[in-house]
């Protein structure tokens, strides 16, 4: 009888791989230690949005429309000031592996900067918001209203962005949880304030949209406050003397976050402006097919918050490693988060097949005209949309590496070919060309997505293999 021996260089292998599935599962372990305080300070900021909107509902129809149409205007210059801030997360995560403390303090400080400048073209804009809106065709009406709702939130504009610069350094240092409890006690504070505020109860004005706004603004404030409390008083912040010079304007270290951060906004508004631009091809289709793809939009906005929330602990993991020159760490730190986000969100998606026909009547409710129709094509295009939203969590967990390596100039490119070239055209040709509505530019967008999230995915792979050979060399 055959016998088969084992070699020492059998052993060896079994050794190896064991300790492999060894290190991943502590990789697996870091990584959703980190990413969980990040997803759930997400769903706290969308839960502190979701009540404003219950509380201007009650106003009314056109003071809905109104906030709807401000917000578009305030998040594009949100969005961009956000991705400025991102390269924080790599700068700080790298200088944090390699234990580089007056780089974490500069990346800080100069964000701080940053935010503060680039809020003032944000307020600029938002505070014309009204000729704007009527430049495009909206009634006198609702421009009005949505004017009165950016004057109250301009004001929260810089300290929502200095709270975003702060709570990134604090997660690239393995410590978000300080920015969660913030975020969570910040909810009932945001639900008190807008309803007073808009109600004029306790002896406050009734101010209506300016007050939902200015209690946002309010709420800002305090985010931002709390969490400068705690990187200056708080260990182990205090040890690292985070702001010990706030006055100190590095140019060096400010153009490198620009330059870093610039092409983040860009894919950003790439991304968000195709997702628009699908809308208006619903829109074309009719006010059913409208309704229902923002039904499913919606849907796949939160279930973006739990990818994009691991994307922000992948980008931290990795950039700990390459501060540490751990080339084999990089490509651990990928595939754990990769595994972590799909199986979450591939379990979420399934949940959402199940209860598709109920989530859709949740969104629109039984009193809306044709509400059945409506309702029966959203759920179609929820089925639809699975494919969407786990190439997207693929999209947000990749991009999320590349930033921890610093690569962000080529995603621009592959998000403009992916999102436009590919997902928009095909949407546009399925949807409206050859008459399948709703689910043709679905289709289109799942495209779309899906060969972005590839790219993506090969490039991070390009680029740690690389590493993991640079580090291998200087060993």
């Amino acid at each position: 009888m055959d016998k088969i021996t084992n070699t020492p260089s059998t052993s060896r292998n079994l050794v190896t791989r064991q300790a492999g599935c060894r290190q991943l599962a502590v990789e697996l372990r870091e990584t959703a230690k980190l990413a969980l305080p990040m997803v759930l300070t997400q769903v706290g900021q969308m839960a502190m949005t979701t009540t404003n909107v219950a509380f201007i509902g009650h106003i009314g129809a056109e003071a809905l429309a109104g906030t709807a149409l401000a917000s578009r205007i305030y998040l594009v210059g949100f969005i961009f000031g956000v991705g400025l801030l991102a390269p924080i997360a790599p700068l700080t995560a790298q200088a944090f592996g390699a234990g580089n403390l007056a780089v974490i303090r500069r990346s800080l400080g100069t964000g701080l900067w940053v935010a503060m400048l680039v809020s003032l073209p944000i307020i600029a804009v938002a505070l014309h918001g009204e000729q704007m809106l009527l430049v495009l065709g909206q009634t006198p009406e609702t421009a009005r209203l949505a004017q009165l709702y950016l004057f109250g939130m301009v004001w929260g504009v810089a300290p929502a962005l200095c709270f975003q610069a702060i709570r990134t350094s604090m997660g690239a240092v393995n410590q978000p949880k300080p920015v969660l409890w913030i975020t969570v006690a910040a909810i009932p504070v945001n639900a008190i304030l807008v309803y007073l505020l808009i109600n004029g109860k306790l002896g406050v004005p009734r101010l209506e949209l300016f007050g939902a706004g200015l209690a946002t603004s309010l709420v800002n404030c305090g985010t931002f406050l709390a969490s400068l409390w705690f990187v200056t008083v708080r260990r182990p912040f205090r040890d690292y003397h985070l702001i010990a010079y706030p006055l100190c304007f590095d140019w060096a270290l400010m153009r490198q976050l620009i330059v870093l951060g610039a092409p983040i906004s860009l894919a950003f508004l790439i991304g968000y402006g195709a997702m628009s631009a699908a809308a208006l091809l619903a829109g074309l289709v009719s006010t059913s097919a409208l309704a229902a793809h923002q039904i499913a939009l919606q849907v796949a906005i939160t279930l973006s918050l739990i990818s994009s929330g691991i994307g922000m602990a992948k980008a931290v993991r990795v950039g700990h490693a390459v501060g540490r020159n751990d080339g084999p760490s990089v490509k651990r730190a990928g595939l754990a988060a990769m595994l972590l986000g799909v199986s979450v969100v591939t379990m979420l998606a399934l949940v959402v097949i199940l209860a598709r026909f109920e989530i859709a009547a949740l969104f629109l409710g039984k009193s809306t005209g044709n509400a059945e129709g409506t309702i029966g094509l959203a759920a179609k295009l929820l089925c639809i949309g699975v494919a969407f939203f786990i190439s997207n969590a693929v999209e947000c967990i990749a991009a999320g590496g590349l930033r921890g390596l610093m690569d962000v100039r080529v995603p621009i490119l592959f998000a403009g070919i992916s999102h436009w070239l590919i997902g928009f055209y095909v949407g546009y040709v399925l949807g409206i060309k050859l008459g399948l509505g709703a689910v043709g530019i679905w289709i289109g967008l799942s495209i779309g997505t899906t060969v972005y999230a590839a790219l993506l995915v090969l490039r991070f792979q390009l680029l740690a293999n690389r590493l993991a050979r640079m580090a291998r060399q200087s060993g």
